[in-house]
C-alpha cells in the first residue's frame, strides 16, 4: 500500500477527493439536512471540528454547475442512500461566504474583508449572471464583483445575489455562511462589537428573513450568539448546538472512524493513547474525537515512529476566551480550575442565549463560553426548574495541557506586575512571620495543578524570587546533589547570602516540625560551608514548610 496523505489544512472537498487525501466520509450530513428540511440551520461546534470541510462538501453536492461533480462522491455513503437524495445533486445555485478571515483590529478593515468575500462570490457567478434579463441588474452584479458598490449596498448584497441566481437558474438558492461568529469574537476583543453585531445582523436579516429566493441556509460558528443580538426576527432558525443529539456524528470523528484510520495506517497499538489525548468531547450523546488533532498525530507518527503525543489544537486559535477567564478569575474560580485540572468535575448552569457582552456579567457566562468552545465537556445534565445544569470536566490530556500552560504563563506575568519588595526586604531582614504571610497570600492567588508536590512549591518560590534585584538566584530543583533548594547571593561577598530549604507537610499541625527538619538538613549537609569558603560572612538560613496554601518559616 502506498502512502495516503493526510488532509492537514485541506478544507476544500474537491481538493480532498481529487488529490487522494484520506477522507473520513461525512456525506450522510447531506441526507440528514434533506430529511429534516430545516430552512435556516445554525451549527455551533468548536474550532477545527470539520465545519468548513463539511460546508465545502455541501457546496459541491448541491451546486448547479457546468462541471459534473458526481465523481467527487463516487463510493460515498450519500450515493448509497437512495435516488431521493442523489437526485438533489447539482440542482441549486449556491452562495458560499466564509467570515473566518474577518480578524482585523478595526471595523473598517474587517468590513473591507467582508466586501472582498462578497465580491468573490459575485465574480464566481458572473458568467451565469450574464443571462439576467435586465441589464441594470447585471451591471450592479459587475459593480459588486469589482468591489465598487456603495458600502450600504453590501448589507443587502447576498439577498440580491440569491434573487439574481434564482431568476437565472429558475431554482431557489442554497446559502452557506461559514464561521459567522469569527468577526464577532474579534470585534469583542478589539472594542467594536456593537458596530460589527449591527453589520452581521443587517446582512442576515436581509438574506435569511422572508427571502423568497432562499431554498435553505446552513450557517456554522463556534458559539451561538443570542437570537435577539444577531438573528433578529428569524423565526425559521433551527439551532443545533453541542447539546443536541441531531447531526452529532457529522462533526468530529467517532470511535469507529478513529479505529478505521489507525488500522489503515497500522497504528492500532496507539489506540488507547490517542483516546486519552484527543477523545472526550460529547455532542448530544455521541462521544467524538478532535479530528484536527487525530489527523496531525497520525501524520507526525507515520513520518516519524518516535513522534511523541503533543497538543495540536492549542495552536489553532488565540485561546483569548481561556485567557479572559483566567485574567478575571476570583478565588472561587481559581479553586474550580484547580479542581478541573486535577481531574474533578464542576456543575454549572448552561445558557445557550449568550452574547460576547455577557462575558463580563457573571463568572457562569465564562464557564458557558469554555463549554461551547470545546474547553470543557459534558458528563451529564439535569433540569432544575427552567435551568439546565451540566456537570463538566476537561475533555482530555490535550486540553488539560492548554489550561496548564495558559495558567502558568498568566501567573508568571502577574508576578512580574506585582511589587514584591516587601518579600525581598523581609527575607534579607530575617522577618520570618512577614515572609510566611506574603507567601501564603501569593499562594492563595495561584492555581496549583501539581497536587502540591515539592516541585510546585519550588517553582512557585523561585518564580517569586527571580526578580530580586542585585541578587543571584540559584535554584537546585533538578540536581538534588547535596545543595540547598534555593540560594540567594549578593554579587559581592561583602553582601548577604541566603539558604532556603523547602519541605512539604501532610497537615497544618506538621508545619513546625517540617521547618525544623529543613533547618537540620541545612546544618547536616553543611550547605553554608562553600559560602564561607567564598568569603560570605552574613548568611541567613531558612526552613520553609508548605501545606496546601499555608506556609511557615523558621
Amino acid at each position: 500500500m502506498g502512502w495516503t496523505p493526510l488532509p492537514i489544512g485541506i478544507e476544500n472537498y474537491a481538493e480532498m477527493i481529487e488529490k487522494g487525501y484520506y477522507y473520513v466520509d461525512k456525506t450522510l450530513f447531506i441526507k440528514e439536512l434533506l430529511d429534516r428540511k430545516g430552512k435556516v440551520n445554525l451549527f455551533t461546534r468548536p474550532r477545527r471540528f470539520g465545519k468548513t470541510l463539511n460546508m465545502s462538501m455541501l457546496q459541491y453536492f448541491f451546486e448547479k454547475s457546468e462541471r459534473d461533480h458526481t465523481p467527487l462522491f463516487t463510493g460515498t455513503k450519500i450515493m448509497k442512500a437512495g435516488e431521493k437524495y442523489v437526485s438533489e445533486m447539482g440542482r441549486y445555485p449556491v452562495i458560499f461566504l466564509s467570515l473566518k478571515s474577518m480578524k482585523q483590529d478595526s471595523y473598517s478593515s474587517a468590513f473591507y474583508c467582508l466586501k472582498e468575500g462578497i465580491a468573490a462570490e459575485f465574480k464566481r457567478h458572473l458568467e451565469l449572471l450574464r443571462q439576467l434579463p435586465l441589464k441594470e441588474d447585471f451591471d450592479k452584479c459587475r459593480r459588486f464583483a469589482a468591489g465598487k458598490a456603495e458600502d450600504t449596498e453590501y448589507l443587502t448584497a447576498l439577498r440580491f445575489l440569491s434573487e439574481c441566481l434564482a431568476a437565472v437558474c429558475e431554482t431557489k438558492a442554497v446559502i452557506l455562511i461559514d464561521e459567522y461568529d469569527v468577526p464577532l469574537e474579534n470585534a469583542y476583543f478589539h472594542g467594536f462589537y456593537d458596530r460589527m453585531a449591527g453589520l452581521i445582523r443587517s446582512l442576515f436579516e436581509s438574506v435569511l428573513k422572508t427571502n423568497n429566493a432562499l431554498e435553505f441556509a446552513v450557517i456554522t460558528g463556534c458559539l451561538r450568539i443570542s437570537r435577539e443580538s444577531i438573528f433578529t426576527g428569524l423565526n425559521n432558525l433551527n439551532i443545533i448546538s453541542i447539546m443536541d443529539n441531531s447531526y452529532a456524528e457529522h462533526f468530529g470523528f467517532t470511535q469507529e472512524e478513529v479505529d478505521t484510520m489507525l488500522s489503515f495506517y497500522h497504528l492500532e497499538s496507539k489506540r488507547d493513547s490517542v483516546k486519552e489525548w484527543y477523545d472526550g468531547y460529547r455532542f448530544g450523546d455521541t462521544e467524538v474525537y478532535n479530528p484536527w488533532s487525530v489527523i496531525c498525530y497520525v501524520d507526525s507518527y507515520y513520518k516519524n515512529p518516535d513522534a511523541l503525543f503533543k497538543p495540536y489544537w492549542s495552536n489553532t486559535s488565540s485561546n483569548s476566551i481561556v485567557r479572559t477567564l483566567v485574567d478575571r478569575a476570583d478565588l472561587s474560580v481559581r479553586q474550580e480550575i484547580e479542581s478541573l485540572i486535577a481531574g474533578h468535575t464542576i456543575f454549572k448552569p448552561v445558557h445557550e442565549d449568550i452574547t460576547y457582552e455577557d462575558m463580563d456579567s457573571t463568572q457562569d457566562h465564562l464557564w458557558n463560553f469554555l463549554f461551547f468552545t470545546g474547553y470543557l465537556k459534558k458528563i451529564r445534565q439535569i433540569q432544575q426548574e427552567e435551568d439546565i445544569f451540566v456537570e463538566m470536566s476537561i475533555p482530555n490530556i490535550e486540553v488539560r495541557y492548554i489550561y496548564k500552560n495558559t495558567v502558568l504563563r498568566w501567573f508568571e506575568e502577574s508576578i512580574n506586575k506585582k511589587n514584591l519588595s516587601p518579600l525581598y526586604d523581609s527575607i534579607l531582614s530575617g522577618r520570618r512571620e512577614q515572609i510566611a504571610d506574603i507567601l501564603s497570600e501569593n499562594l492563595m492567588e495561584t492555581i496549583s495543578f501539581y497536587d502540591y508536590q515539592e516541585s510546585y512549591y519550588h517553582g512557585f518560590l523561585a518564580g517569586l524570587l527571580k526578580n530580586m534585584g542585585n541578587y543571584i538566584v540559584l535554584s537546585n530543583r533538578e540536581s538534588g546533589s547535596g545543595r540547598p533548594d534555593i540560594l540567594l547571593k549578593y554579587p559581592s561577598v561583602r553582601g548577604k547570602a541566603v539558604i532556603i530549604e523547602i519541605k512539604i507537610a501532610r497537615s497544618y499541625q506538621e508545619l513546625p516540625g517540617k521547618c525544623d527538619e529543613a533547618l537540620r538538613q541545612i546544618e547536616e549537609q553543611q550547605y553554608e560551608a562553600s559560602l564561607r569558603q567564598e568569603g560570605y560572612q552574613d548568611i541567613l538560613k531558612y526552613g520553609i514548610a508548605f501545606y496546601r496554601k499555608e506556609c511557615m518559616v523558621k
